[in-house]
């Protein structure tokens, strides 16, 4: 059975920083591409950062230079450091791994940023 369990969302004030981390189990983490997204009230799910099997990371252009994906395959987890959060970051944050035609998603943690 696989499981993705998200952590570390909050509230902080704008310019603070939170570190997301999803913990997986039931997959071969090694082979996975990993991605976080997130969902703001109102509006559609979008992409925020991936990192491949490789570890090489992309990013969405609101968050480059701002956010950090990176993935420890020891200890099957993905981590998302946010800096300078702006209150425009504010949304439901979810983990999801994906391998070809596989796809699998968190329960999602609430980050807020307050202005």
């Amino acid at each position: 059975q696989v499981q993705l369990v998200e952590s570390g969302g909050g509230l902080v004030q704008a310019g603070g920083s939170l570190r997301l981390s999803c913990a997986a189990s039931g997959i071969i983490f090694d082979f996975n591409s990993m991605a976080w997204y997130r969902q703001a009230p109102g509006k559609q799910r979008e992409l925020v950062a991936t990192i491949n099997s490789s570890g090489s990371p992309n990013y969405i252009k609101s968050v480059e230079g701002r956010f950090t994906i990176s993935r420890d395959n020891a200890r099957n987890t993905v981590a998302l450091q946010m800096n300078s959060l702006k209150p425009e970051d504010t949304a439901v944050y979810y983990c999801n791994a994906y391998l070809g035609l596989l796809d699998y998603w968190g329960q999602g943690t609430q980050v807020t940023v307050s202005s």
